[in-house]
């Protein structure tokens, strides 16, 4: 059976560990983004999950930092979903990406509002590994309200539904969902609710089950999930240490049964 090795990571805007956007020097900032790049060739993932990356913005030094990890890594493939665009003097374009070994088939990014600073959403692209296509969720939920992050994924279940109706018939597997849930609460927050919406799919693993991923330093909680359906078996999980962000990155291995 083929396997596959995911990480999701919030590398918050590559700013590292400085609690305040937009004081960290391009430099600093590209150093942040080669030692990024360092650890996930150390890790060898097939696919990558990034939040809070910036395609160019001022405050991260008006550069492109996915191609910057794409030069100073191995994958061969890579797309950009954008949440958040404003033009001007302080201009901003940044939201998630996916780095993959694998051809990317088809991605389509959704944004939950229409802020153009601080919005939400999630990057969905359908993965070629070996022939099959493996349909990925890059998700940034809303970090204060446990009301938003609820009414966020309703929106996207909403819109699996539509996909699923029109692509399912190529999914090799039910989606796999990743990312920063920005999850207060396990039992009752934005988890809970993906595991119930994901129900009828089949029955998912939710990882990592045991450690937190924020914020780094002396972690507290759990922000950063893997949501794997049950075509994924002999799941091995790992929260990595790393000072690269003030989240964690967590990395599964798998095997597509």
């Amino acid at each position: 059976m083929p396997s596959l090795r995911l990480v999701t990571f919030n590398i918050a805007h590559a700013r590292g560990l400085n609690p305040i956007q937009g004081l960290t020097s391009q430099a600093k900032l590209r150093a942040n983004l080669r030692r990024i790049a360092q650890l996930l060739e150390g890790l060898a993932p097939d696919v990558v999950a990034l939040q809070e990356i910036d395609e160019r913005s001022r405050w991260a030094g008006n550069f492109d930092h996915l191609d910057y990890l794409r030069v100073h890594t191995r994958f061969a493939h890579s797309v950009f979903g954008i949440n958040n665009r404003r033009t001007g003097l302080l201009n901003l374009s940044y939201g998630n990406a996916v780095l993959s070994q694998h051809a990317i088939r088809a991605s389509e990014t959704v944004v939950f509002g229409q802020r153009r600073m601080g919005e939400k959403g999630f990057l969905y692209v359908e993965l070629d590994v070996g022939g099959r296509c493996v349909p990925l969720v890059n998700l940034h939920l809303h970090h204060r309200s446990r009301a938003q992050r609820l009414k966020q994924l309703d929106l996207l279940t909403a819109w699996l539904r539509e996909k699923h109706k029109l692509h399912g018939k190529l999914w090799s597997m039910p989606p796999i969902v990743c990312g920063d849930f920005n999850n207060a609460h396990l039992r009752v927050d934005a988890t809970a609710s993906l595991l119930r919406h994901l129900a009828p799919y089949g029955a998912y693993t939710l990882h990592p089950q045991t450690g937190r991923t924020f914020p780094s330093v002396l972690p507290a909680r759990t922000l950063d999930y893997i949501f794997l359906p049950p075509q994924c078996g002999r799941v091995r999980c790992e929260i990595v240490r790393s000072f690269a962000s003030d989240h964690l990155p967590v990395l599964v291995e798998f095997e597509l049964k």
